[in-house]
Parts: structure tokens; sequence; C-alpha cells
């Protein structure tokens, strides 16, 4: 019985390191804010790029265009400093969108999310619900300006056939920011931050310690990054939790882990910037994930300005 008992208490004990490392458990310190986040107004941005543009994706680049477009009016509209940032790919036009706000001298910010969609998909949460959260980002930092650089970037092609390779608008912009030698404070990637639902057992994980660890509903949003990249992910899960009633759980794990670097964030990896995703876990939990059901109607807005609200709040902790 007594060896019996030594093995369930090392078992515990290890449960409880591999969570301090892990999750990287800690209290709420943020203040709740004190600023609204229209909610029709997501949807809105939502509903134009999952319908009035779609497809989007790289076969369709007159739609890309109108979601660049749009995207640069609403961060104009919003006081940001704009440039494009144009590339060719298979003989084809592309870009991305940068809108500037805040000093021009200090430690950049980015915070980014792509446009593009699946083949012939809506892409509602993914990813029009993370532009939908940039644009209005854009428009709190337009009346309340952040105190550091803060570039919010459109990018293009993150999709197939083009995801992994020199080809995302992400590399094409992390290759620029490094060729500049700007200094950088780290990266925000929002990446399908629109589903959320509170059924028992809606939230999976690609590893079944995980369900030990985090979780069963899935209602939280997600700070992911990589193992080396501790302080980060700290950083910024400190300075979201509290800000508004949506649970903010973050994971620290290496890219063998299934999903941990699937989206515009391993590029920035790559060039050594800190760097970490911000999701609803994607299709751990959203079951249209690159289906023709990624439907506006399934996304959560109220949770979305939850969302929002959080980026804009770590801004401004900084």
């Amino acid at each position: 019985m007594r060896s019996l008992a030594r093995i369930a208490m090392g078992v515990g004990v290890a449960l409880l390191m591999i969570w301090l490392v892990v999750a990287q458990p800690g209290w709420p310190t943020q203040e709740p804010v004190s600023f609204s986040v229209p909610t029709e107004r997501l949807e809105q941005h939502v509903r134009r790029l999952s319908g009035s543009y779609h497809p989007r994706n790289w076969r369709h680049t007159g739609n890309l265009d109108r979601c660049a477009d749009y995207v640069r009016g609403e961060l104009a509209a919003a006081g940001a400093a704009i440039r494009d940032q144009p590339y060719e790919v298979r003989g084809l036009s592309f870009r991305n969108v940068i809108g500037r706000f805040g000093p021009e001298q200090g430690e950049l910010l980015v915070i980014g999310a792509h446009y593009d969609a699946f083949e012939t998909t809506p892409g509602a949460d993914d990813n029009a619900s993370g532009v939908a959260v940039l644009l209005e980002v854009a428009r709190l930092l337009g009346t309340h300006p952040p105190s550091q650089p803060v570039e919010l970037v459109a990018f293009t092609l993150e999709e197939p056939p083009f995801f992994r390779t020199e080809h995302m608008g992400s590399a094409r912009y992390a290759a620029e920011l490094k060729a500049s030698n700007r200094p950088v404070a780290g990266v925000l990637i929002l990446e399908m931050v629109g589903y959320f639902t509170d059924a028992p057992l809606s939230q999976r994980y690609p590893s079944p310690l995980l369900w030990l660890l985090y979780p069963s509903r899935g209602n939280f949003l997600a700070v992911v990054g990589r193992y080396d990249q501790g302080r980060w992910i700290r950083e910024v899960k400190r300075g979201m939790a509290g800000a508004t009633p949506l649970p903010i759980h973050s994971i620290r794990a290496p890219t063998v882990l299934p999903g941990i670097d699937f989206s515009d964030h391993l590029n920035f990896w790559a060039l050594g910037y800190p760097a970490v995703m911000l999701t609803d876990t994607a299709f751990y939990r959203n079951t249209a994930y690159h289906t023709a059901h990624d439907t506006p109607e399934r996304l959560d807005y109220n949770r979305m300005a939850e969302v929002t609200a959080a980026v804009v709040a770590f801004i401004q902790s900084r």
C-alpha cells in the first residue's frame, strides 16, 4: 500500500510540474476594461469578408483585392498610417495591408490576421473572425493611442497551397521586418477567434494528457506558443486575463504537438521573434473547419467582442 501511495504521489507531482510548465497558470491581473466593442460591427466585418468577397482564395485575386481594399479603408478610417506590401506569386499579384499606430520610436508590437480562406469555403471563423477583431482593435487604438508603435497587419496567402512556403504573406512581412533591423517586442496572430460553446465535452485536444490540464468546454481563448518562448506567452496571457469575463488559457509546447504552429506565427519563429497565436483552437473545437459550414451564423460575436477588448487591454498594459 505504501508503494502504491508513493507511486500515486509521484504521478501527482509529475502532473503538477507539467501543468506549471505547459499551462503556466496564474491569477487574472487586469482590471475590467471600461470601453465597449460593438458586436454588430464585428458581425458586419465577418459577413462582408465571408459573403460579399466569397470565395477569397488565391485563384480569385479580384476578391482578395476587394478584401484588401476593405481592410485598408477600415484601418484608414480608424486613423492608422497605411501602406501595402505587394508581391507576386505564379505571375499573380497579392498584398499585405499594414496599419500603423503609436510613436515612431520604440519596440514594435505586431498584431496580424490572414484574410484569405481555404479553397471555396466561406471562412467565417477561418479567418474572417481574426480580421474582424483586428479591425475593431484598430478602431479602439484610434481613440486610445498606444504608447509604443503597433502595426496591425492583414496577411494574404496563409492557406494551402502556400502554407509553410516563402509565399505566405506573413513570411514576406517577417522577412521585410528582419531586413529593417527594427526592434520588435513580439507578435500576436489572430487565428480563428469566433467559435465558442459551453456544451459539455465540446473541446478536444491533440494529446490525452491535455484533457487533464485544460477545460472540456470550448468556451475559452487559447494563447499558443512555442516551448522556448514562455516569457512572451506569460506576458500576453497576463495582459489579457481579467480584462473581460472570457477565460484565457495558455499552452507552451514543442511544435511536434499538432496545431502548435498551424498559422502565421511560425514565420516569425523562424526569424527569432517571440510570437503567439490567439485562437479558439480551430478544428479541436469547430467542426466546420475548412468546410462550407464555416458561416457567420455559427460565430459568437459577444465573445469575439471580449477577445477584441482583451487584446486592446494587453496593448494598454505595456
